[in-house]
């Protein structure tokens, strides 16, 4: 008996956490479409997506990026990004864990970047196909806020 109620303790306690994320991940999609309304808005229009998903795909995306550059040139692409540290956040876990970002620079590197985006989008309900989609718009806006270079940058962490 005292171990059927352990069980259903444990159980309601991962079922509450398991909400607790989904509600912070909504939390910090909405942040990241207030932060970043411009990027966000034409990332919404060109994939077909909402804000939300939107926020989380730029976040993922920008996490491989991340992953990929040294930390000096990955902070040229955040200071062309209003509300880098938002989109970040608001990407999605890359397998199994709660660390939305920490999960995608897990596998971000050579093999697991764009693997890692495409399970993102997955999770967010869009199609990998988006990812495609994604990139030349994400490359575009960096392009226009942060110089040519920058842009180049980010096109070449998400090859």
């Amino acid at each position: 008996m005292v171990r059927n109620r352990y069980l259903g303790i444990a159980c309601l306690l991962f079922v509450v956490a398991f909400a607790a994320y989904g509600y912070a991940q909504t939390e910090a999609a909405a942040a990241a479409v207030k932060a970043s309304p411009a990027l966000v808005g034409e990332l919404s229009k060109q994939m077909g997506a909402t804000p939300e998903q939107s926020a989380g795909a730029a976040g993922a995306l920008f996490g491989v990026a991340k992953s990929r550059l040294k930390a000096d040139e990955f902070s040229q692409i955040a200071g062309a990004v209003p509300g880098m540290d938002s989109l970040l956040k608001a990407a999605p876990a890359a397998s199994g864990g709660l660390g939305g970002v920490a999960g995608l620079s897990q596998l971000g590197g050579s093999a697991g970047g764009l693997a890692s985006a495409t399970q993102a989008f997955s999770k967010l309900g869009l199609s990998p196909e988006m990812v495609s989609k994604a990139i030349p718009v994400l490359t575009s806006f960096v392009t226009k806020s942060g110089g040519a270079n920058v842009g180049s940058l980010l096109a070449g962490a998400l090859k």
